[in-house]
């Protein structure tokens, strides 16, 4: 069998989520158009009668302007460039490679990994452009593959698949069978009411937003859970509740239906907000989010 390790990078909103979750066919990344929005390293296993493939889905590098954007870089360059047997960089093909991509394909001139070059987004293209863009952007790195593909119409995904196997070796299995992420379960619900809430109020969002379960109680065909959303500021909590409630309501209802497609059971969800006032010292903060760096 064959088998490997391979990360998916790139820019911020280039569409690496939204690739890893249709290589598994399951909604395991959450997506946004917000920045940063992944911002813990998730691993997603993929295994059919010919190969096991563990890839991993890294926070988009960027231009940090905070602590945590330094440390959502930090943990793709380790995650994305250490250890890795293919390298999928992301463009945004509707937009082009910028200073950015260029920037993280220097990053690449350290490593003698294989980088595949994803031209993300082609459903957005005519073919004439798409044929354009391959021409200039074929020489500016030693790709070892470039292919075209949409990510959210999961076009050319099977290609993509059996290219990255014929450079894995032969191997024993990473994972166990039936194991499909490093994450836990538990993590991947607080996820959905957070995927829920960027979707609703975008910018008014900040990144120190964050979501745990407090509660998770699963029976024969029900789940009990309880969601708590942290906030630092009271006008923030006013906000994501909404007038009467119905903001939250809303998002819990989304999120609820993602958690049933996942668990595949019926879901009662509780959510709630709560404001921690004190949460002003950014090493302190970072560790609640589970991004503080170990010691």
């Amino acid at each position: 069998m064959k088998v490997g390790v391979v990360s998916l990078v790139g820019r911020p909103n280039v569409g690496k989520s939204t690739l890893i979750n249709s290589l598994l066919n399951v909604h395991l990344a959450i997506t946004s158009k917000v920045a940063s929005t992944t911002r813990n390293v998730i691993q997603g296993v993929y295994e059919d009668e010919e190969a096991q493939i563990v890839f991993v889905d890294t926070p988009g590098i960027h231009k940090p302007n905070h602590k945590l954007g330094s440390l959502l870089n930090k943990k793709a360059y380790q995650n994305g460039l250490d250890g890795v047997d293919v390298i999928l960089f992301l463009v945004d093909a509707s937009t082009g490679i910028g200073k950015g991509d260029q920037f993280i394909l220097n990053k690449f001139k350290e490593n003698d990994i294989p980088v595949f070059l994803l031209l993300n987004k082609i459903d957005q293209l005519k073919k004439e452009e798409l044929l354009k863009l391959i021409d200039k952007v074929k020489d500016l790195y030693p790709f070892q593959e470039i292919i075209p593909i949409s990510a959210l119409k999961k076009e050319n995904i099977k290609t993509l698949l059996d290219v990255v196997k014929s450079y894995l070796q032969e191997g024993d299995k990473i994972f166990e069978d039936d194991v499909l992420t490093n994450v836990s379960t538990r993590f991947i619900m607080a996820e959905f009411v957070r995927e829920q809430l960027m979707a609703r109020l975008r910018d008014e969002i900040p990144h120190t937003v964050t979501c745990y379960v407090e509660e998770f109680q699963e029976e024969e065909n029900l789940v009990h859970l309880r969601v708590v959303i942290i906030v630092d500021r009271e006008n923030l909590k006013k906000i994501i509740i909404g007038k009467k409630g119905t903001l939250l309501k809303e998002v819990g209802q989304a999120a609820r239906y993602e958690m049933e497609k996942f668990l595949g059971k019926k879901v009662y969800l509780e959510t709630y907000v709560k404001t921690i006032r004190n949460w002003r010292d950014e090493e302190k903060y970072l560790q609640e989010l589970g991004l503080k760096e170990d010691e």
